[in-house]
């Protein structure tokens, strides 16, 4: 006997809570069920990030993600400040340290205002002026990027959406017929008229057992950070990002404040053995063997074999972060790393071993699946789930 729904959401991470919310404003008399495997919200990527509100300044024009960071941008900060939830305008600094990085500041430059997003582009004398601990020849200024607590806000999205919380539920099967969806948990059943599942490290796994085309696969990668000493906290205002190189994947070590009011260095972006496992040398077998069992997986090693050996030679050093930090810091030392955190990243990769940059979403008559949405997902995740709703 099945629990009926309107709507079922898979995922209680920020992009579920969001499209709770969202359901819940535009059809406030359904009934809307979220079902969840972990024992709380927001447990795992929501939880485990930087807590950065991105506005929108790397993405290719037109994009979803250069589109919904903008919306989620003002979004989030609106958010925030109706429930309470602490926030921060700190404004970051992409900072050039070399003549290479000079010109990509201002390829970047040209391609955040192609975007709509308000930049300054400093000089090294300006630079020093406002950060004088910081190295740079010049600078990228984004003044609309700030800091928060993801994690609440996901809990107080899936507290406003009213939906039925079902905790401690691991999805085990997905059906979907002419007339509804069933959704089979461990011991349960439920019945809606559409699903949207927005499952992150387990997005593949829920479209492949919701028998949705996928030719996709997510490869998890490790973020490892390192706070710093609390002197840190007052040495510099703005976040402080590297410019990034455009041929390899991630943003690179960058120094982030924090809403609880430390200061971290990172991240790196390491393969994790393990979906859901925090810690440095965690492993998992099922997923391990997932990983390594994809063409893709091999093909993405093969595409960035140096990116790959430097950030292992990170993962393994904190001497390298302090170098990678040191560019652009020049007083990092080792010995102001303290408490280590990390976060693991769901990133789709195609068979071919090519990083799927953009959101990516895919859909059946009653359902909508997220299949790829790493970071500016946080700051995305209302219009994000506006999106789907749309897409239903």
């Amino acid at each position: 006997m099945s629990t009926h729904f309107n709507y079922i959401v898979i995922g209680a991470g920020i992009v579920g809570a969001a499209t709770a919310y969202k359901l819940r404003q535009r059809y406030p008399e359904s009934s809307i069920a979220v079902i969840e495997k972990e024992p709380d919200a927001a447990q795992h990527q929501s939880s485990h990030n930087s807590g950065v509100i991105h506005a929108g300044i790397y993405y290719a024009p037109g994009s979803f993600k250069a589109r919904l960071c903008r919306a989620g941008l003002s979004a989030t900060y609106e958010f925030a400040a109706d429930n309470g939830i602490a926030t921060k305008q700190t404004g970051k600094l992409l900072v050039a340290t070399n003549r290479a990085e000079l010109e990509r500041m201002r390829a970047l430059s040209a391609r955040a205002r192609d975007n709509g997003v308000a930049v300054a582009d400093l000089s090294e004398a300006e630079l020093g002026e406002i950060e004088p601990n910081i190295s740079g020849l010049g600078a990228i200024k984004v003044a609309d990027t700030g800091i928060t607590d993801y994690g609440a806000i996901a809990k107080a999205l899936l507290a406003r959406s009213e939906a039925t919380c079902l905790f401690d539920a691991e999805v085990t099967a997905i059906a979907e017929s002419a007339a509804s969806i069933t959704v089979d948990t461990l011991g349960e059943s439920y019945a809606a008229k559409q699903l949207i599942a927005c499952a992150g490290l387990q997005a593949d796994r829920l479209a492949k057992l919701a028998s949705v085309p996928c030719d996709v696969s997510i490869v998890p990668f490790r973020g490892d950070f390192y706070e710093l000493q609390a002197r840190y906290q007052t040495m510099f205002s703005h976040l402080i990002y590297p410019v990034p190189d455009p041929s390899l994947p991630f943003l690179g070590v960058h120094l982030t404040h924090h809403i609880d009011g430390s200061v971290s260095v990172g991240p790196s972006a390491m393969l994790a053995l393990a979906r859901e496992q925090y810690g440095k040398f965690k492993f998992d077998f099922e997923d391990a063997l997932d990983i390594v069992s994809k063409r893709g997986f091999w093909r993405l090693l093969a595409r960035y074999p140096r990116a790959s050996a430097s950030e292992l030679a990170m993962a393994i050093s904190k001497r390298r972060y302090a170098k990678s930090a040191r560019r652009y810091c020049p007083s990092i030392q080792l010995e102001d790393f303290t408490a280590h955190r990390c976060g693991i990243r769901a990133q789709a990769v195609t068979a071919r071993g090519e990083l799927v940059h953009d959101f990516l979403f895919a859909r059946t008559d009653r359902m909508m699946h997220v299949l790829n949405a790493p970071s500016p997902a946080a700051t995305s995740a209302l219009p994000i789930a506006e999106h789907l709703i749309d897409s239903l």
